[in-house]
């Protein structure tokens, strides 16, 4: 089961550690992000169940946020079954179904010690569909297509106060893309940075885990 969220507003970021206000039910942490970007972000966790899970049984992520609780419920039904047509059918870049997702490699883990930054750079690579001169635009005004592949970081999980630098997205097309950023920390804990490549319809993700003492 994919899930994602849609913040309703343009500008606030929220943070919300796991436990009792960011919660999945069964499961408690099921990877689900922390670190809470405006507007909608799709497919940002799976969920995997038994194959005899049963349909009448569900999947429940509860965030609540100043005294309000949402909910998203996932469950079995046969007629909601995804792949990676539907996933590009929900995205403006359109269905092209000789197209592949993109290929993300990066680094492993790393340790920082404050106040010192970690430089973090992955490299993504795709097959050039879709057609980047179609320029397709998302419910919310953006441009998403004509630009062949991006790739973006952002913080996903860990407590607030990351800083990523250079923030906008690195682009190009048939040829390898680096992301480089340089991530700044104000307190310590354990963060997930994520990098995302997209090729305008499919996204591909490296997850690098940040120990800062």
């Amino acid at each position: 089961m994919y899930f994602g969220y849609m913040n309703r507003n343009y500008e606030e970021e929220l943070d919300i550690p796991v436990g009792p206000d960011n919660n999945v039910d069964p499961g408690g942490d099921r990877g689900q992000p922390t670190h809470f970007y405006p507007r909608r972000n799709r497919f940002l966790f799976t969920v995997i169940v038994p194959k005899d899970w049963g349909l009448e049984r569900k999947i429940t992520w509860l965030l609540t946020v100043r005294g309000k609780t949402n909910a998203a419920k996932g469950w079995l039904q046969p007629e909601w079954e995804i792949n990676d047509e539907i996933m590009m059918m929900n995205s403006a870049g359109g269905a092209d179904l000789q197209n592949q997702a993109p290929v993300i490699t990066g680094p492993g883990p790393q340790t920082v010690t404050l106040p010192n930054t970690v430089v973090l750079s992955v490299v993504a690579q795709d097959d050039g569909r879709p057609n980047p001169q179609r320029v397709a635009v998302d419910p919310e005004g953006n441009s998403t297509g004509g630009q062949g592949l991006s790739v973006r970081w952002l913080h996903y999980r860990g407590p607030a106060g990351v800083t990523l630098s250079p923030g906008p997205a690195a682009f190009g097309y048939k040829k390898p893309v680096e992301a480089r950023t340089t991530a700044r920390f104000k307190t310590a804990g354990v963060y997930v940075l994520r990098a995302i490549a997209s090729d305008g319809s499919l996204e591909a993700f490296h997850d690098v885990t940040v120990t800062v003492k």
